[in-house]
């Protein structure tokens, strides 16, 4: 694959699309389209991005006996989709302070505990080059209602075998869904 450019298409409020454009190794001529939160992509280099812009929280009880999940609704599929609670990183943010503020926003818990900061990882490469850092802890607290009037979100803490029905008829965001998966083999 060569790299040949790409075209900022829209900027919208939190991302931009654009349009790049490359050569197959058969010398065919193609575009894909992408989205991410930098707005000012010009260079192939500026594609990659190696610096989180969200964070991922796996939180499970002090016992390590029940994980939390989020059940969102999720206006892109226009459903209610089982995810780990998440969000932005922002600016002058660490990981790790946003995962307090994130937390503490979409389920009222404390987050005690920082056992795993993993590296940072793609999001969804087929789609962004959006980039999020997972952070595994435990928290502590009573669930609250999210304080934020734009997500519909409700946490609750969850066994194994709760778990394990839930993945066989409810959707779940592919991260949250490949690690509850393999947290409820354990």
């Amino acid at each position: 694959m060569e790299f040949i450019g790409i075209d900022k298409v829209h900027q919208g409020k939190f991302i931009t699309r654009y349009n790049c454009t490359y050569k197959t190794c058969e010398g065919n001529i193609k575009q894909y389209e992408l989205i991410s939160r930098n707005p000012e992509i010009k260079s192939h280099e500026e594609l990659m991005n190696h610096n989180s812009d969200a964070v991922v929280l796996i939180i499970h009880d002090e016992a390590n006996e029940r994980i939390l999940l989020n059940k969102e609704y999720r206006m892109a599929v226009g459903e209610d989709v089982f995810n780990f609670p998440a969000g932005l990183i922002d600016a002058g943010e660490t990981g790790e302070v946003a995962a307090v503020r994130e937390l503490r926003e979409e389920t009222g818990l404390k987050l005690t505990k920082i056992n795993e900061v993993w590296p940072t990882s793609y999001s969804a490469v087929g789609l962004t080059n959006e980039t999020s850092t997972v952070i595994v802890g435990v928290a502590t607290g009573d669930i609250l209602p999210s304080d934020s009037d734009v997500e519909e979100i409700e946490a609750r803490w969850y066994t194994k075998d709760e778990v394990l029905e839930l993945m066989s008829k409810e959707m779940f965001a592919s991260r949250t869904q490949a690690y509850c998966f393999c947290w409820c083999k354990k």
